[in-house]
C-alpha cells in the first residue's frame, strides 16, 4: 500500500489493548525473522512494569506500528518496537520514541537502554537522532541468526 504524507491522516499514539493484538501480531510477524507469540504479548498485560503503545491513523484507524518498554525505578528498557512496511519513514517510529521518551521523563526515568541488531542501520541511526549511545556489544544475541546486538544507552535529562 503506498500512501503519500500528504495525505496521511494524523497519527496518535494510544495505550494498547488486547484489542490491538491481531494487527499488533501481523506486524510482529512480518517484521521479524523470531517474533513474539500471542502469549508473550498477552503476558505483557499482566506485567506491572509493562507500557505497550501503539500508533494509528487518525483517531480510529488502524494500528500501524506498536512500541513495548518496561519501566523498572529509573530505568527504561525498550522491549520491543515495530512499525508496518508500507507505513515505514512516514514518522510513525519518531513519533512513538518521542512519546516514550517523554512517558519516562515524565516518570522520572534517568536512563532509557535496548539492544539492536547489528545489522540494522535505519533503526541505529534512527536511535543516535534521539540521543542513544552505543554502550556494548551482545555476542550472538539474536541466536536463531547469529547475529551480535548493539547496546544503546539514553540519558534523559
Amino acid at each position: 500500500m503506498s500512501v503519500s504524507r500528504a495525505i496521511l491522516p494524523a497519527l496518535v499514539v494510544r495505550p494498547m489493548t488486547l484489542d490491538d493484538l491481531d494487527e499488533v501480531l501481523d506486524i510482529e510477524r512480518a517484521s521479524f525473522i523470531a517474533p513474539w507469540t500471542p502469549d508473550l504479548f498477552v503476558a505483557e498485560f499482566g506485567n506491572p512494569r509493562s507500557v505497550k503503545r501503539v500508533v494509528t491513523v487518525g483517531e480510529n484507524g488502524p494500528v500501524i506500528g506498536y512500541v513495548i518498554f518496561w519501566i523498572v525505578l529509573d530505568e527504561a528498557h525498550l522491549m520491543n518496537v515495530a512499525v508496518d512496511e508500507a507505513f515505514k519513514r512516514k514518522g510513525a517510529a519518531k513519533l512513538m520514541l518521542q512519546k516514550m521518551i517523554d512517558e519516562c521523563a515524565g516518570r522520572g526515568v534517568r536512563y532509557v537502554t535496548l539492544e539492536v541488531r547489528k545489522s540494522n542501520e535505519a533503526a541505529i541511526e534512527l536511535y543516535l537522532r534521539f540521543g542513544f549511545k552505543m554502550v556494548g556489544l551482545r555476542k550472538n544475541y539474536y541466536v536463531h541468526e547469529h547475529e551480535d546486538a548493539i547496546m544503546m544507552e539514553l540519558e534523559i535529562s
